[in-house]
């Protein structure tokens, strides 16, 4: 029964809730006993957790065949083995209508409290917003949990939810919902200390005995407090001498970071475009490239002269404007709107990129850098950048 208030319409809904054992053929039994009477289904929700059942579904319906309806219900319950219990009333057509302007909130821990989701929904609250949905996407090796929220104001909730993970050690990424989710993106990484374990000019300055030295200059770098082209170039003039041949032996001692390939492999199958930038240099980096199937790279060239390195650099230097810039060129080379790239990185170095990009990404980074991004990453596992782009560990499993 349907009746005119306005510009709204009013329908008598029942709200049904299934509860219970897992087992197959509850969903097709359900459904068989609504068979009989004159019903539309409105909305269906289920999940399965740890073996248990929840399944919500809404119809609309004569009111008179609701004492029916609840009967038949009963018998079903009884023979399922599972709980049921009915609500119905009479409610507007927009109370039940799509949400639009959806904002989607992803918490990552691998150890995730109560204390922080209560948190988090009372920021949500707060600000305005009302959460829709909440469904775990990863279990392994963290746990990933995604709210999807209405109402919601995204610069807002990003600002207040960063200072809500920081509070309670989780992560927590807040990005735009609708179909713009799921279009191909441009996915820009850092390569010291955040694709690979290493800061490659440390592995060089080993091997030309000033590891110490570089690893003080690097330190300062990463921290903001000197220029990075001036520390580069202080850093690189310590391996004047050096022969070629240890850039093929650095790139040996390179390891991936834990779920760099996955990460890689991940986006690859989906169509999105990979590009690697760095302040390190190409001779290294250019295997890795090819080796994983990235699209684009931009690193600095050290100049070498009768097999040796002068201390010297060739071209323009990769900076954090030269980042920033590397990734506006490659989006456009694909047509990709900067708002669709998303920028990780470690260090004072990847700041304007992170800026730039539509979603900034600080792995496992300095103070400076987390407080600039959209999101942060404390896990050492560089494949949970998939969840934050609302990728589910079964889809990254299958791909």
């Amino acid at each position: 029964m349907t009746t005119e208030t306005g510009a709204n319409v009013e329908q008598f809904t029942g709200l049904i809730l299934v509860s219970g054992v897992d087992s197959p053929g509850i969903t097709e039994a359900l459904f068989q006993t609504l068979s009989p009477f004159t019903v539309t289904v409105l909305d269906i929700e289920q999940v399965v957790i740890r073996g248990r059942l929840i399944l919500t579904v809404l119809i609309s319906l004569n009111p008179s065949h609701a004492k029916a309806i609840e009967t038949d219900l009963e018998f079903c319950a009884q023979s399922l083995g599972v709980d049921i219990a009915t609500a119905f009333e009479t409610s507007k057509v927009n109370e039940i209508a799509a949400k639009r302007s959806l904002l989607h909130v992803v918490v990552l821990s691998p150890n995730l409290k109560p204390q922080a989701i209560n948190a988090i929904a009372s920021v949500i609250a707060s600000a305005g917003g009302n959460i829709e949905r909440i469904h775990r996407t990863a279990s392994y090796p963290i746990t990933a949990i995604e709210f999807t929220v209405s109402s919601g104001e995204l610069a807002t909730l990003r600002t207040a939810l960063a200072k809500t993970g920081n509070d309670f050690g989780v992560d927590i990424a807040v990005s735009p919902g609708g179909l713009m989710r799921f279009a191909k993106k441009l996915i820009v990484m850092d390569v010291d200390s955040t694709l690979i374990q290493q800061e490659v000019i440390e592995l060089l300055g080993k091997k030309a005995g000033a590891q110490a030295e570089i690893a003080k200059i690097t330190e300062s770098a990463m921290r903001g407090d000197l220029d990075f082209e001036a520390s580069l170039r202080a850093r690189v003039s310590l391996l004047r001498g050096l022969p070629e041949t240890v850039l093929s032996q650095v790139r040996d001692e390179i390891t991936l970071t834990p779920g760099a390939r996955t990460l890689i492999r991940t986006l690859n199958k989906l169509g999105h475009h990979i590009a690697l930038v760095s302040g390190g240099f190409e001779p290294v980096i250019a295997p890795l490239v090819k080796e994983l199937g990235i699209d684009h790279m931009r690193a600095n060239n050290l100049e070498i002269i009768d097999g040796k390195l002068t201390g010297n650099l060739l071209g323009p230097i990769v900076d954090r404007a030269g980042k920033a810039s590397a990734l506006k060129e490659f989006a456009a080379a694909h047509n990709i709107e900067l708002e669709q790239t998303i920028a990780i990185g470690d260090g004072a170095n990847d700041l304007d990129m992170i800026a730039v990009a539509g979603m900034g990404i600080a792995f496992n980074a300095k103070p400076a850098v987390k407080a600039a991004a959209d999101s942060s990453l404390s896990a050492p596992y560089l494949d949970s950048v998939l969840y934050l782009m609302g990728i589910s560990r079964e889809e990254v499993e299958e791909a």
